[in-house]
């Protein structure tokens, strides 16, 4: 059974669509990592390192309801066995599996938040979800040449024919305590979201923290940020600014 979070009245449930090792190195994943810094993230999340010590990696969307209310998805996974992700991931993904056990059904989720699209965040994106619009920063589709070249026909394309391919720029509300943040750096357009209720705040990441050790050590750049720089100072800001 996926694992969930109740704040107020939304719940945020944690979806697992795949996992596996990753496919270099992690002290090439983080150059600038230390000793030090890997013994802190693996004490803070030790179900991310094998035995042998690889980044053991895993794809995740999360589902954000309130209530009994339409279902807000937060990415899309690795998808199906002939994904855009199926060169390196391990597909085929188990979201429709996992969608299933937590109840969910698929015509009722009603927006996908892409946070950004890398081909392991867009997996199941549209067919899977008839009724949902899908949310992309316009930065992400200023950058189109940074992704597949299979995406704008497998994916956007039929997206916007179908009029369910949302654009936004920067912040954008969703529903009463969850809104969209720009968070750039990663991709140009990548956007993570916040969820605020009764004094609690969750924040859904997507790649703007790819590892725990970005936890322990937020300044660390992770080898395939598009900006560095750009990933780095929006992942200290907002830290900074969600820390209590």
């Amino acid at each position: 059974m996926p694992r969930s979070r109740t704040l107020g009245s939304i719940t945020v449930t944690a979806l697992s669509d795949g996992e596996g090792p990753f496919f270099q190195p992690r002290g090439e994943a983080f150059p600038g990592a230390i000793q030090a810094h890997w013994a802190a993230a693996d004490r803070l999340d030790p179900s991310a390192v094998t035995a042998d010590g690889r980044w053991w990696l895993r794809f995740r969307a999360f589902a954000v309801r309130a209530g009994d209310g339409p279902v807000t998805l937060v990415d899309a996974g690795i998808g199906p066995a002939d994904s855009l992700a199926a060169s390196w991931a391990p597909v085929p993904g188990r979201l429709p599996a996992e969608l299933a056990a937590a109840g969910i059904d698929p015509a009722d989720v009603r927006t996908v938040v892409l946070t950004h699209l890398h081909t392991d965040h867009v997996g199941w994106a549209g067919a899977l979800f008839p009724n949902a619009d899908h949310l992309v920063q316009r930065a992400e589709l200023d950058a189109l040449e940074l992704f597949h070249p299979e995406l704008p026909a497998r994916l956007l394309g039929p997206l916007r024919a179908a009029g369910r391919l949302r654009v936004v720029d920067g912040e954008t509300p969703l529903a009463p305590g969850v809104r969209l943040l720009h968070t750039p750096g990663h991709t140009p357009g990548h956007q993570s979201v916040l969820i605020e209720a009764d004094d609690e705040r969750l924040l859904i990441t997507g790649d703007l923290l790819v590892h725990a050790i970005q936890l322990v050590a937020p300044e660390l750049a992770y080898a395939h940020e598009v900006d560095p720089d750009e990933a780095r100072h929006a992942r200290t800001t907002l830290l900074a600014t969600l820390s209590p």
